[in-house]
């Protein structure tokens, strides 16, 4: 097993924050580890059927197909902060709230430069803290 380390989940980004996100939903989540012409660690989740098991890319914070049901699931409200904000190569910056069922916000949020990764910052600081254990090769 790889070691851990504790980030803050305002801090996550790319693979770490994938990393966080599949824990806060009980996926069996491991590393790929660099490949040919420079690819980084990588996530991947393993799902396991009656009769099949297979692995694939976990990246929510950056493929719609993986992350957007992840917003519908969890009831994902977002907004989006024109500018003023340091937080985002353009200035602009996107907002994100867990919401109950009855559309009433919960406490934290995420936020980041778009909406997913703000989507998966709320979904990781919603069910683990504001603090989650990492594998220190996806930090930078």
């Amino acid at each position: 097993m790889t070691d851990l380390i504790e980030v803050r989940v305002s801090n996550l980004s790319g693979e770490a924050l994938g990393w966080a996100v599949g824990k806060a939903e009980g996926l069996d989540v491991y590393l790929e580890p660099p490949g040919y012409n420079g690819i980084p660690w990588r996530v991947f989740a393993l799902y396991q059927g009656q009769a099949i098991e297979h692995a694939k890319r976990f990246n929510p914070w950056e493929d719609w197909a993986v992350g957007g049901p992840l917003i519908d699931k969890h009831h994902i409200q977002t907004s989006f902060n024109g500018s003023g904000f340091s937080r985002s190569p353009t200035g602009e910056y996107w907002c994100a709230y867990v919401c109950k069922p009855s559309g009433q916000q919960e406490l934290p949020s995420g936020g980041g430069p778009n909406a997913l990764t703000a989507a998966c910052r709320a979904i990781a600081q919603a069910k683990l803290g504001d603090t989650v254990q990492v594998p220190k090769e996806l930090m930078p």
